[in-house]
């Protein structure tokens, strides 16, 4: 638990169909996270005793699945109206009538403990308690695209979540609420029943995902740290009409032996993207002991490792190999090496650098016994 804050309990409204934002948008993934696993993951980790993910009937497994490995949260239903689906939540939370709660829209993903603390502590002396934010723009009146005024925007607040109670005091507020009338939020509904909300500084980053851009806005305010991988790969030559080198099939009186295709180059770049997420290198996924991956396309070990990579959310930012070898000459297939790997790693050509060099006739590639090659990938990972 966060130091200093009281035990408090939180409810994640994720029963929403999201059809502005073109489908169920709590599933969706979001910087390679569920995105109700951020807002679940931040409430527990500012020290939530108890939190209910109030998903629509029948998702259940959906729910599991987004939010595996969590410990301190269960699911319950969702109702007809967003309102419905909160006091669902209230139901199943149970409690003291004192028992913070905090009530707060799966779909606003980019919760921090700082708001977490801010509006626990707006409980000090009020009903209630949300986050917001002062409205920065000029606001107009229209009508048909005709400007017939302005608005004061001195005392004009986006209003946010997530929004703190006292378990009793929204419980008998709900119980209080006109039937059939749709509440804005549940400070509304605090508010009708005669309570005393206050409104605490929000965060800009904790913006609503409500349409399909929202999405892109909220990947590029996720903080990310880059990292460098390098690997480096070693075949000799044996009997063989062609050699394969960036994914790209050479004309050669030789070919590199190995137990796949031996690539050197696309098992380089491997262990480079591998190597920068933390992740083992080839042999670790692909054990060459394993008769599976005799003579495979090693594209496929390339395509497993931008696949980890996209699973931990984060992405490719640009490739570098360099190939060392006497033979063959490799200036006349760099551009389709390019070519290739741009394609197989979906980056832009200009991301893309194939090198070829010599040892001067030195060493094992200079007497023509084997091929070398190593590489260099940049990539950006979610986190501080």
């Amino acid at each position: 638990m966060t130091p200093d804050l009281p035990a408090f309990a939180a409810i994640v409204v994720a029963a929403g169909s999201g059809s502005r934002a073109g489908g169920a948008k709590q599933w969706r993934m979001l910087g390679g996270r569920p995105v109700v696993r951020w807002s679940v993951e931040a409430l527990l980790a500012a020290g939530a005793a108890d939190v209910v993910v109030v998903v629509s009937p029948g998702a259940e497994a959906q729910a599991a699945a987004a939010l595996a490995g969590l410990p301190g949260w269960r699911t319950a239903s969702g109702g007809a109206t967003r309102a419905d689906s909160v006091r669902n939540g209230l139901e199943a939370l149970g409690g003291p009538d004192d028992r913070p709660v905090l009530i707060h829209d799966a779909a606003r993903p980019m919760l921090g403990t700082a708001v977490i603390r801010r509006v626990i502590e707006g409980l000090n002396g009020a009903d209630g308690a949300l986050p917001g934010l002062p409205v920065a723009d000029s606001l107009r009146l229209a009508s048909d695209g005709v400007v017939s005024g302005a608005v004061e925007r001195d005392s004009l607040w986006r209003a946010q979540t997530p929004q703190a109670f006292r378990l009793g005091t929204i419980v008998d507020a709900y119980a209080a609420w006109p039937a059939g009338e749709v509440a804005a939020d549940e400070a509304a509904v605090v508010e009708r029943a005669g309570g005393r909300v206050v409104i605490v500084e929000g965060d800009p980053r904790l913006m609503k995902l409500t349409f399909p851009e929202d999405f892109a806005m909220a990947e590029a305010l996720i903080p990310r740290q880059t990292r460098v991988g390098q690997g480096f790969d070693a075949h000799r030559w044996g009997p063989g009409t062609s050699v394969w080198l960036c994914g790209v099939e050479i004309p050669h009186d030789q070919m590199l032996i190995g137990h796949s295709d031996a690539d050197a180059g696309l098992h380089a770049l491997t262990d480079a993207i591998l190597g920068a997420m933390g992740d083992g290198d080839i042999g670790d996924h692909f054990p060459p002991t394993d008769p599976q991956w005799k003579g495979a396309s090693s594209d496929r070990f390339l395509i497993h490792a931008v696949e980890r990579l996209a699973a931990r959310g984060g992405r490719l930012v640009n490739v570098d190999v360099t190939l060392i070898c006497e033979r063959p000459r490799v200036k006349p297939y760099r551009q389709a090496m390019r070519e290739r790997l741009a394609d197989l790693l979906s980056l832009p050509l200009d991301a893309v650098s194939v090198k070829a060099t010599t040892t001067e006739a030195m060493g094992f590639t200079g007497r023509g016994e084997g091929l070398a090659a190593q590489a260099v990938a940049t990539i950006e990972l979610t986190g501080s």
